[in-house]
């Protein structure tokens, strides 16, 4: 059963806990990592979700996203995701923290502790069809405003993160 790690609100580990627990009854706070890739034209690579995933299957999202595991750092757990997801790796740079909850329709709930990580890739990618559905590479402006018309298209953490990252004003 894959676990994760358990955080309290400064990302200090309390303990582990099964994951689909960590998600049922108003969920427990929970260490996870979010990954956005650019290429060198400054477009960002989403993934829209497997439509089998246990949540927000079907929604677009960053580039991808897991939890850490037991003993895993935050970076090490970006780096395994990204390849394990989308098939390629990339040097990524952490770049802020996001403390969020959100519920979902099927009454799961994600309350995390996100390190969000940027990287820069150009090459192939690969994604893992029990993972990813489809991706694209889209610019900045395009994909505010899609968000703006469509919100329902994005997953709720994706959208939170976004709007951090435009009012960081973090180089991309």
């Amino acid at each position: 059963m894959e676990q994760v790690i358990l955080v309290d609100e400064n990302d200090n580990q309390i303990g582990t806990e099964e994951k689909l627990k960590a998600h049922q009854n108003g969920g427990k706070l929970h260490r996870a990592i979010s990954v956005l890739v650019f290429n060198s034209k400054g477009e960002l690579l989403l993934q829209r979700r497997a439509l089998s995933k246990y949540h927000c299957g079907g929604l677009w999202a960053n580039t991808c996203c897991t939890h850490p595991r037991p003993g895993e750092k935050a970076i090490d757990a970006a780096h395994r995701r990204l390849k394990e997801e989308m098939g390629f790796d990339a040097e990524l740079k952490e770049v802020f923290p996001l403390l969020y909850k959100a519920e979902f329709d099927n009454g799961l709930t994600e309350w995390e502790y996100d390190h969000v990580f940027v990287g820069h890739y150009n090459g192939e990618v690969k994604p893992n069809t029990e993972e990813v559905d489809s991706y694209r590479w889209i610019n900045i402006k395009e994909l505010k405003e899609d968000i703006e018309k469509n919100p329902a298209k994005y997953a709720e953490w994706f959208k939170i993160i976004f709007r951090r990252f435009l009012e960081m004003k973090i180089p991309f």
